[in-house]
């Protein structure tokens, strides 16, 4: 059996103005891994001292691992300089990469025991904590300020992200390659928070974090973290996750999932509309923006026929769905689609298309006579909307009433009006009440304020509806010229007027 090669292990070596530091730090790397490393990536940040002068000597001294020295003409700051360093690692073709301090706060003689869980392939990501052995920080000179606010930030982002972590602000850290690839990284801010947040990735895309015990070593280093504004920050950024997660900002630095989460009897307009459809017939059903097919399977189980349309194909919908076509609609419905269906669902879609109107009146167009069109919107007009606009803090949210992926905005007059002009009539039209499950989750509270809104919404849904449910069918007005019946949507299109048949004469 052929034995898998070594995965080709990276040391990125983070450098400001470290010119006394870097390379005591280098020459501390064990003599017997430095032939298991395949590159030192040494990165100085702008210094304004001789730290790039300290590395090219340095990677020229023999014996040494190949060594990449770069200096950059700017600044790009303490996650700046990480993601250059990253991008790097990953054109080089790295396995494995680890992050090490010029100023030697990290003990490089800790490198075989950074690399080996991931080599095992036990996890992603490898942190030394100094925390993990009791009273090691502060034996190792660590302020007791610094150990305090550690301490506490610790807990407090354990407490909010629901994780276990010893220390969430050691920058002694080894990552899988791979699985940084999979991160938006990119995104993550320049400054001293960018591990917090790189974190925060990890923990959101279900990885694993390994802890190992390291030193704790403060010397003459000096230190350019401003302590109050790095707490700030760290803390701002896990309260925006635990927020962005419910829907609200828009925290480009979390990847935004492209399933719809259908949960049965939320009370969500997908719930909503899933209950009358188990009022009607079994039949043909046009679902608009199934996403992964979630409430395209439900209505298999009642005995429907679902096509499912998506400009994303969602690994699973072709499973949950009798047919699945990939298409835009903002270009209109794919022929391929067919016609004659029973029912049209649109949930949550008009709302994304820069002319919803189009798409509306060619889904009238592939119903059978006397089809129903079942279609949900958020209200603008709710008083959260409101209220962001009075208030002067209006933004977009990663979903909800504000989704960032909004193009227009509806009320629910703007709706009827919307709905007529495209050839249908208004058969039913309700709202939902606001999803304070969503951000409070199941406990009494939400069920209270659940209760209270739905109260508000059948009073005045207008302010307190968060979407409004319609059930439509196309236009059918009819006119009797001589005996005839012609639709009234033919004469207007074919511009006809009658001379010589009209009735009386």
């Amino acid at each position: 059996m052929k034995e898998s090669p070594s995965p080709r292990i990276g040391i990125l070596v983070v450098a400001y103005n470290a010119e006394t530091t870097l390379e005591k730090t280098l020459d501390r790397i064990p003599e017997d891994f430095r032939a298991r490393i395949d590159e030192i990536l040494i990165l100085d940040d702008a210094s304004h001292d001789a730290t790039f002068t300290a590395g090219c000597r340095w990677s020229q001294a023999e014996g040494m691992p190949r060594t990449v020295v770069m200096r950059h003409t700017k600044n790009l700051g303490y996650g700046g300089n990480q993601k250059a360093g990253y991008a790097l690692a990953a054109e080089h073709g790295l396995d494995i990469i680890v992050l090490l301090h010029g100023d030697g706060q990290y003990a490089p003689e800790l490198l075989p025991e950074m690399v080996a869980p991931i080599e095992r392939g036990e996890c992603e990501a490898v942190f030394g904590s100094r925390m993990m052995t009791s009273g090691s920080a502060l034996k190792g000179g660590m302020p007791v300020y610094k150990w305090l606010g550690n301490r506490i930030l610790t807990r407090l982002e354990n407490g909010l992200l629901g994780s276990d972590l010893t220390e969430f602000h050691s920058g002694y850290r080894a990552y899988s390659v791979a699985a940084l690839k999979q991160l938006p990284i990119d995104r993550n801010t320049d400054a001293f928070d960018f591990d917090t947040q790189i974190i925060v990735q990890l923990l959101n895309a279900g990885m694993r974090i390994k802890e190992i015990p390291v030193p704790t070593y403060y010397g003459d280093e000096i230190c350019y973290v401003n302590g109050m504004k790095y707490a700030k920050d760290v803390v701002k950024d896990v309260l925006e996750y635990r927020l962005a997660v419910k829907g609200f900002g828009t925290c480009p630095w979390i990847p935004k999932p492209v399933e719809y989460a259908f949960k049965e009897g939320d009370g969500s307009s997908h719930a909503v509309i899933l209950e009358k459809m188990r009022a009607l017939p079994p039949g043909r059903v046009l679902d608009l923006g199934c996403s992964g097919g979630l409430f395209a399977e439900r209505l298999e189980d009642l005995g429907h026929e679902v096509t499912g349309v998506d400009y994303v194909e969602v690994p699973g919908v072709r499973e949950r769905c009798s047919h699945f076509h990939l298409a835009d609609l903002e270009e209109g419905l794919p022929p391929e689609a067919g016609t004659g269906f029973d029912y049209v669902v649109a949930g949550d879609v008009i709302e994304h298309l820069s002319r919803p109107g189009h798409l509306l009146a060619a889904a009238a167009g592939v119903l059978r006579p006397g089809g129903r069109m079942l279609l949900s919107v958020p209200n603008f007009s709710h008083w959260y909307s409101r209220l962001r606009v009075a208030a002067g803090a209006f933004d977009y949210d990663r979903r909800g009433i504000l989704d960032e992926t909004h193009l227009r905005f509806f009320t629910r007059a703007s709706l009827r009006r919307t709905v007529r002009a495209a050839g249908y009539d208004v058969l039913e039209l309700s709202s939902t009440g606001a999803p304070f499950w969503s951000l409070l989750g199941r406990g009494p509270l939400a069920a209270a304020l659940g209760g209270a809104s739905k109260l508000l919404t059948r009073v005045r849904p207008t302010l307190f509806g968060y979407q409004h449910v319609a059930l439509l069918t196309p236009h059918a007005a009819e006119t009797i010229i001589a005996g005839e019946h012609v639709d009234v949507q033919d004469i207007l299109d074919r511009q006809y007027v009658p001379t010589d048949h009209r009735v009386g004469v």
